[in-house]
C-alpha cells in the first residue's frame, strides 16, 4: 500500500518559520501532482498548496505570500516552507498525491500521509 510521510512539524512561535516534508518509497512523485492540506480542530479541511508534475503552483489564499510549496523528483521529495507563521496556521498538515488532482480538492488525490502537527503560538 502506498504510503506517504510528512516530517518537519512542531512548534514554532509567531513571526517563525517551519519546512515540511513529504516523502514516499513506494510511489515515484514524477508522474503525481502534490499538494498540502490542512485541518484544524473543529474546522474542515483547507487547501494549502499544490504543485503540479510540470512544477505549476497554486495556494490557498490564507497562505498566499508566506507558503512556497516545491518538489525534488530525484529525491521522491515534496516541500512546503513556510514563513512568517501565524496562529491561526496551527493545524494538521497532511500531504496527497494524485495523478488527475483538481488542486483545490481533497477527494480528488489518490494517496495521503498521516498527517502532522504545526502549532504555532502568539
Amino acid at each position: 500500500q502506498v504510503q506517504l510521510e510528512e516530517s518537519g512539524g512542531g512548534l514554532v512561535q509567531a513571526g517563525g518559520s517551519l519546512r515540511l516534508t513529504c516523502t514516499a518509497s513506494t510511489l515515484s512523485f514524477s508522474s503525481y501532482h502534490l499538494g498540502w492540506f490542512r485541518q484544524a480542530p473543529g474546522k474542515e479541511e483547507e487547501f494549502v498548496a499544490a504543485i503540479r508534475w510540470t512544477g505549476h503552483s497554486t495556494y490557498g489564499d490564507a497562505v498566499k505570500g508566506r507558503f512556497t510549496i516545491s518538489r525534488d523528483n530525484t529525491k521522491n521529495t515534496m516541500y512546503l516552507q513556510m514563513d512568517n507563521l501565524k496562529p491561526e496556521d496551527t493545524a494538521i498538515y497532511t500531504c496527497g498525491a494524485g495523478k488527475r488532482i483538481i488542486a483545490e480538492n481533497y477527494d480528488s488525490y489518490d494517496h495521503w500521509g498521516r498527517g502532522i502537527q504545526v502549532t504555532v503560538s502568539s
